[in-house]
């Protein structure tokens, strides 16, 4: 069942063009991940969905509730948890659950079940003032706020973004066990290796959409073979593979270079080779299969629309 429908929406700031004729939809219950670079219009989107900002053209609507005209009651229904860090850091930890859950007309005791398996790691914490947590500690109170009036729909606008690895890797099993109880969650993420927890994606980058599918599907159609490949000296070897005749894209990855070639029957001997005549030693060269942030890279130099779909 369809339980967000984004139709051509359009949003500009002064010229600038933050949204460009996006167009998605998102089923009940499911978990979509919004992944892409910082300036690419994730914000700007979540911003409109919590009727906080005014398309220029094109439709939204929630739950079959249209995002400017049932603004009220799409208020009612939706938890937001913005990038920043925005709870009252001079309240304590209980006086800021107390305060969301007075603003949407209940208590923490009424719905204290929901928020339980989030709220009990830090409910020890609860008369420390929200200033003084930790990251980790903060994302987990801004979800607990997010959630207190239990909403049909939960939007994350970028929630793991400066947290440690742990917080990150608890924060989605948190939303996994949110997604099981029938909640319907958008998140936005800059990195690429989270989109693999999400059941459906949409890249996004200059406020267009690349494409939409399963984190699989997008890896699965990958229209190249990919090379890792790594030597002595890998500034040397980035220079070197960017003037290969032959040579199509080179982006590093951690130790290695991912490189793509012109010529789909390439060898590993002839690259082997043409690295050996360049002076490289401890050359190491493998086929992989391609990531998401692969698949993101290549989709940036395609026609922008040309790969979307629903």
């Amino acid at each position: 069942m369809t339980f967000i429908n984004v139709e051509h929406i359009n949003k500009t700031f002064k010229g600038t063009t933050a949204l460009k004729d996006i167009n998605f939809i998102v089923d009940q219950g499911e978990l979509f991940g919004l992944i892409g670079p910082d300036g690419g219009g994730k914000t700007t989107l979540f911003r409109l969905f919590t009727t906080l900002l005014l398309a220029d053209s094109g439709n939204i609507t929630l739950d079959g509730k249209d995002v400017v005209k049932d603004y009220r009651q799409i208020r009612k229904e939706v938890g937001y948890m913005p990038g920043r860090f925005s709870l009252y850091q001079d309240l304590t930890v209980e006086e800021n659950l107390q305060f969301f859950a007075t603003i949407f007309n209940t208590s923490i005791q009424e719905n204290y079940d929901l928020i339980k398996p989030i709220y009990s790691q830090i409910e020890s914490f609860k008369k420390r003032k929200a200033g003084d947590l930790s990251g980790g500690m903060k994302q987990k109170l801004a979800l607990s706020c997010a959630l207190i009036h239990k909403p049909k729909i939960l939007f994350l606008d970028e929630p793991t973004t400066g947290v440690d690895a742990v917080s990150r890797k608890e924060f989605w099993e948190m939303l996994a066990d949110l997604k099981e109880k029938g909640i319907t969650i958008l998140v936005s993420t800059p990195y690429m290796d989270e989109a693999s927890l999400c059941d459906r994606v949409a890249l996004i980058q200059k406020g267009e959409i690349l494409s939409i599918a399963t984190p699989q599907k997008i890896t699965s159609q990958f229209p190249h073979k990919l090379w890792a490949i790594r030597s002595n000296n890998i500034y040397k070897l980035i220079q070197d593979l960017e003037k290969s005749e032959s040579g199509q894209s080179v982006f590093p990855f951690g130790q290695f270079v991912h490189y793509t070639d012109k010529n789909p029957n390439i060898n590993e001997s002839e690259i082997h080779n043409y690295l050996k005549d360049k002076g490289h030693q401890e050359i190491k060269i493998k086929v992989i299969e391609a990531n998401i942030e692969d698949c993101f890279m290549d989709l940036m130099n395609k026609p922008m629309g040309e790969e979307a779909k629903l």
